[in-house]
């Protein structure tokens, strides 16, 4: 009988998929060896700005410099709160150099927010943009550990100030933060005491915060790089590979198989500050690259777009999708409209971004009677078992809980231990997703735990109908909640986005899902709302959508 233990994913894997890796021991460590190696590549493309991998290796080092001589010292924390710009980069290399901690931080993020971040984490410094220090940031920091700010115009390092994206001027440096620029410039050397390991802590992630107060994931420098180096054998991709970091880089799906993959194969990261559909597609066409990782929705909205064609896409030798999830016929309508075929991928915070994906050569199956398709399998290092709820592990093909074990999984929370003591037994990852795994391996994840909507005893899964609703051809994106009903306790409630030129009477998207579904699945409401609301990876905030329900009774 086969077991979760056996690994039987495995069989679905290439040679060099299922072999053995030695990554580095950090990514500081693959920017010297690249630096040294191919010294005047291009390591990051941003509009028409260029920087080679000695000039990034050199620019950052001057960063660290700054950094510890204004006090940062080995293990503290230094917030970085900045869009896809060379500016992200250049601070988190230099804090890692000066032997810091590096917290990402959502640039959307208010100050609340911000605030929880700084003060659960302990920040002692921020790299942020000028406009956000000059809006909020500087109040919302006074009161907070930092002692140390830098600040950027991401205007800077690029001339082509494209308006769709850079429309913002630079604002004159305020007394008390330095310029992260500048600072790279002056030459400062790196502290030659503050080298990093693979068990040292590079990230603390926090969660995105959907149910309750956001938790920092403590992704070592071992797990990141782990899953670049896996990234770099498995995906095939020719050397010096060209990415387009189509995921935000603060979030660990762009932190970790775009930057991280990519400077960790030597190749060139294209950058482009924030996701805008019309500029996404112009980078593809200039710069030609062979690799992306986006969610689901940002293909949407790339397909939607009018100027689209095929060329575009022409390039691509692989295109994931990872962040939310991917319905099966947004694949297939990809595909025939654009050519690529988007490989699903699946992964958490707190396992360092994928722990399961489709592999080269291979296409996800469709499970036949739930519709869902499946997310990939898992790597060959790593083990997922699905339990049901007193931690017995259910047989292949039955629903139960996701859970996670591998070089990649983090090693709890920062500073929560009773919180990693729940999600982290025994050092496995319960990640709150419910799915199954078939006989072969193959991974499918049907919903979060939280997210089951109770109607009339009957479980509904969103993502079930969700899939449904994203086969009608005017519906460009979906969500599905579960909301009050006085009579069945709760019931099922759609919001769409329709595609544009798309006209469409909700009743009869009630409709179309009541001919496709049980009784109990079909919406018994539908609202069509101009986008969904959305965090910066491009998960729909159903939390938002339940208030909204709430909200209009």
């Amino acid at each position: 009988m086969t077991r979760y233990s056996d690994r039987p994913w495995t069989a679905l894997l290439n040679e060099a998929q299922r072999g053995p890796v030695h990554p580095a021991d950090t990514l500081v460590h693959a920017l010297a060896d690249a630096a040294a190696r191919t010294p005047d590549r291009t390591a990051l493309a941003y509009f028409d700005g260029r920087l080679g991998y000695r000039e990034l290796d050199g620019l950052s080092d001057s960063v660290a410099g700054h950094l510890a001589a204004r006090g940062v010292a080995r293990g503290d924390r230094v917030a970085v709160m900045l869009q896809n710009s060379p500016h992200f980069v250049l601070a988190l290399f230099g804090a890692w150099k000066a032997g810091a901690t590096v917290v990402p931080v959502n640039p959307m993020y208010k100050s609340g927010e911000v605030r929880h971040v700084l003060h659960d984490a302990g920040a002692v410094a921020l790299v942020c943009s000028d406009r956000a220090w000059d809006g909020y940031l500087r109040e919302t920091a006074a009161d907070s550990p930092v002692r140390v700010v830098l600040t950027a115009c991401e205007r800077d390092l690029q001339t082509r100030d494209d308006p769709r994206v850079l429309a913002f001027e630079r604002l004159p440096l305020d007394e008390g933060a330095d310029d992260l620029v500048a600072v790279a410039r002056h030459g400062h050397r790196a502290p030659a005491d503050r080298v990093l390991g693979p068990s040292d802590i590079a990230l603390i992630s926090y969660t995105s915060g959907t149910s309750g107060t956001p938790k920092g994931a403590t992704n070592t420098h071992g797990n990141i790089m782990y899953n670049a180096e896996r990234q770099r054998t498995g995906l095939a991709l020719p050397e010096a590979p060209v990415y387009f970091a189509l995921a935000p880089l603060f979030h660990i799906t762009g932190m970790v198989c775009q930057l991280a993959a990519c400077l960790n194969s030597a190749g060139t990261l294209v950058l482009a500050y924030r996701f805008e559909p019309g500029v996404v597609l112009e980078a593809f066409a200039e710069h030609r690259p062979l690799y992306t990782v986006g969610p689901s929705t940002a293909f949407m909205a790339l397909a939607a777009h009018p100027d689209v064609t095929p060329d575009h896409f022409s390039s691509f030798v692989n295109i994931s999708s990872g962040g939310a999830p991917l319905p099966p016929a947004l694949v297939e309508r990809f595909r025939a409209g654009f050519g690529p075929y988007i490989r699903n991928g699946y992964g958490l915070t707190e396992c360092t971004a994928p722990c399961a994906s489709v592999p080269p050569g291979r296409e996800a199956p469709v499970d036949p009677a739930s519709g869902t398709l499946a997310v990939g399998v898992p790597g060959p290092d790593s083990v997922v078992r699905i339990v049901d709820e007193t931690g017995q592990e259910v047989p292949f093909g039955e629903q139960g809980e996701i859970l996670v074990s591998g070089p990649q999984v983090v090693p709890g929370y920062w500073r929560r231990p009773e919180a990693t003591a729940e999600t982290f037994p025994d050092g496995e990852l319960r990640t709150g997703d419910i799915g199954f795994m078939d006989e072969n391996g193959w991974l499918y994840v049907v919903d979060r735990k939280k997210d089951m909507i109770n109607a009339s005893g009957f479980k509904v899964w969103p993502r079930e109908v969700e899939d449904v609703l994203h086969t009608h051809p005017a519906v460009r994106e979906a969500a599905v909640v579960g909301i009050p009903d006085g009579y069945r306790g709760e019931t099922v409630m759609a919001y769409i986005s329709l595609r544009p030129g798309a006209t469409e009477d909700p009743g009869a998207l009630a409709a179309y899902c009541k001919e496709r579904l049980a009784a109990y699945k079909y919406p018994r409401r539908v609202e069509i709302l101009p986008d969904l609301p959305k965090t910066a990876s491009g998960k729909i905030l159903r939390r938002e959508l339940r208030s909204r329900s709430k909200d209009a009774g």
